[in-house]
């Protein structure tokens, strides 16, 4: 099969290689998916640089997120599966073998019916960034009749975070950088925007809930947010987090967070429990149905094309999913 891979860690341009590699074969419990199309996500670039851990396998081919058709399956494993359209996540979680190829076997559990509504790019965008959402949204039970403030509204995540806390009946605030993610945070269906580069956040939060705060918070930068999510939040509200990049090792305001008890949740899709993940799996059918997922992709490469393509991620010069397609 054609796949892209590294053996060592560093930039992509000088460890990504593509070229043939042995077609995988199912183990029991597992399925082969035929790959259609992959996400790239920010923590495949930062597995593929170093920069979370080292790497732990002779060859590496990178990619979580996928979207294909079953075409063989493994023992245990219902022959009804093959010919199934399905969404793939943590295909390279603790493995060796992603989905920067061709072919990706994994356990069967991790390759969920797309539904029908769905593209196989629809479903190369879900994986990491809609499962994140999801739990982030819905962890601490409905939704419908909260506000909800989600930051950094026009990321990939918090675009699904938007969209799913519409379809769960709340009223949405986003916060953005500029009028371009602006846009993109309404059109997927925030009912209010504000611009935290020129406009002070707490003020309109306030002005918006008149005085009274937000339910839940979605939070990308919990470092750099925290003291204006203490600000904001209702007392007993949540804080969903699921990123501190700007600030990896944050400074906790305690008597300022603690003065609101809220639940301070941490968000981390590849360890967030079974049911978590089940829970999301399920929703999607009825979303789709109910109020169709917007998805965004700021760029597509084909396989062949990989370094591009990670070098489109790393660069942050984008708004939306970037996707390899098979050739």
């Amino acid at each position: 099969m054609i796949a892209a891979w590294y053996e060592r860690n560093g930039a992509a341009a000088e460890v990504l290689r593509v070229g043939e590699q042995p077609d995988p074969q199912p183990a029991a419990g597992e399925v082969r998916v035929a790959l259609q199309a992959a996400g790239i996500n920010p923590s495949d670039v930062k597995t593929r640089a170093g920069l979370r851990r080292k790497i732990a396998f002779p060859l590496v081919i990178p990619g979580c997120d996928g979207a294909g058709v079953i075409d063989r399956v493994g023992a245990g494993v219902p022959a009804s599966r093959i010919g199934e359209r399905v969404w793939v996540y943590e295909g390279q979680w603790n493995r060796a073998l992603g989905t920067s190829a061709a072919y990706i076997t994994l356990p069967a559990a991790l390759a969920a019916p797309l539904p029908a509504a769905l593209s196989f790019e629809d479903g190369a965008c879900l994986g990491v960034p809609y499962m994140t959402a999801h739990r982030a949204v819905f962890a601490d039970g409905p939704v419908s009749g909260l506000t909800l403030l989600v930051q950094g509204g026009a990321g990939v995540v918090a675009h699904y975070a938007i969209q799913l806390a519409k379809w769960g009946g709340a009223t949405v605030i986003a916060t953005v950088s500029g009028d371009a993610k602006a846009g993109h945070a309404r059109r997927a269906g925030a009912d209010h925007v504000v611009n935290y580069r020129t406009e002070p956040v707490a003020e309109r939060v306030r002005d918006l809930t008149a005085g009274k705060g937000v339910d839940r918070i979605v939070e990308v930068e919990f470092g750099q947010n925290l003291r204006l999510d203490a600000e904001v939040i209702k007392v007993g509200g949540v804080i969903a987090t699921y990123g501190s990049n700007a600030i990896a090792e944050p400074v906790f305001p305690y008597f300022a967070v603690t003065g609101k008890n809220p639940v301070i949740r941490m968000v981390l899709v590849y360890s967030m429990p079974l049911a978590a993940k089940q829970h999301a799996i399920r929703d999607l059918e009825p979303w789709s149905r109910s109020r169709p997922p917007v998805f965004a992709v700021a760029a597509r490469f084909p396989l062949q094309e990989i370094v591009a393509a990670h070098q489109k991620v790393e660069s942050g010069d984008k708004i939306g999913h970037v996707l390899l397609l098979r050739p």
